[in-house]
């Protein structure tokens, strides 16, 4: 194996589009593994790292690869390494410190790995980690969704839209979903009960007495969510702005959970009026999450939506692809 390898990275924030560089082949720890990456997807998070978006919750050291989640094959295994072999494929979301999936190789920790699922190839097992952990800890962890509670997942059409609807439909709730009129039919057959054209419709006007919204876009269409929800519902969200409890939870300096109560003081309003709790997920990677994923989809109870799959060469692209938005469900990368 060659000490170097392909990879994209970003020189600076705001960079428009990475850059792809020969870069030395990571090195391992003793409970990582080392894979060889054989599709990695593209994901909304790629352009807030790429802007500086993260960095009040994140300190990267530049120049640093990008790309979030992948599917590969282990061609190394650390010396503490039992639950894996050379040879497994594998795929998962490395933490958020380790980044660098667009890249030939990526030495990864053992625990936020899984087998991937047998059922799939590498391009469509690579759709899953970030979107289907993200719709899992929402579902699961923090909503604890239950057989007949309703819930609208905002963009129904979109990456994790496509997999939070089918989860909620598994755990027996009402779903309803906002997308375009020309996606209606495609949101009904991943399991959506009632669907909102958002282009002739504001689903704060025409739903009422849900159990949860599950936010995906932030901004007013989160506001608009406490109003739909019932006294004692929760509304999650993964693009509003983290509060003070977040900051809180994830370890952050007393003077960012400061600012972040400051910034967040209309989100706190609204929680307190509508009675109605407000989290904002910041996912994190799990292998044995990612596990049972894996068991829901080789029992062909969810099946990753994979909209354009471009080359590694054609990475730019494909980001450019994921700006202007309006795809249904992934768009991946075939690194290998």
């Amino acid at each position: 194996m060659s000490n170097s390898m392909q990879a994209a990275l970003i020189t600076h924030y705001k960079q428009s589009l990475p850059e792809i560089r020969t870069v030395p082949v990571p090195t391992l720890t003793p409970t990582d593994v080392l894979v060889r990456i054989k599709a990695a997807s593209l994901n909304p998070i790629d352009l807030k790292t790429m802007a500086g978006g993260l960095r009040p919750l994140l300190s990267y050291q530049l120049p640093l690869i990008i790309g979030s989640d992948f599917a590969g094959e282990i061609v190394a295994v650390g010396q503490q390494v039992t639950t894996f072999k050379v040879g497994d494929a594998v795929y998962g979301r490395p933490r958020k410190t380790r980044i660098g999936t667009f890249a030939t190789y990526l030495a990864i920790d053992v625990d936020d790995i899984a087998l991937k699922p047998r059922n799939l190839s590498y391009e469509e097992a690579a759709a899953v980690p970030l979107v289907g952990l993200t719709s899992y800890q929402a579902l699961n962890d923090i909503l604890k969704i239950q057989s007949g509670q309703k819930i609208l997942i905002q963009a129904g059409a979109g990456g994790i839209g496509t997999l939070a609807i089918q989860l909620a439909k598994r755990l027996g709730a009402f779903v309803a979903t906002t997308t375009s009129a020309k996606n209606v039919a495609f949101v009904q057959k991943l399991g959506a009960d009632r669907v909102i054209d958002y282009h002739s419709e504001n689903f704060s006007t025409v739903l009422s007495n849900y159990d949860a919204v599950f936010d995906t876009l932030g901004g007013e269409n989160l506001a608009q969510a406490f109003s739909i929800v019932k006294p004692g519902g929760q509304v999650v969200s993964i693009s509003g702005l983290p509060d003070a409890r977040f900051a809180k939870e994830y370890g952050l300096p007393r003077w960012k959970q400061a600012l972040f109560r400051l910034v967040t003081n209309r989100l706190t309003r609204l929680e307190k009026r509508s009675q109605v709790t407000y989290r904002f997920l910041f996912m994190w990677p799990s292998g044995t999450e990612l596990a049972t994923l894996t068991q829901l989809i080789e029992q062909h109870q969810l099946q990753p939506i994979v909209d354009q799959t471009f080359a590694f060469q054609d990475l730019n692209q494909a980001l450019t692809a994921l700006k202007l938005g309006h795809t249904r469900g992934k768009i991946v990368v075939q690194m290998a």
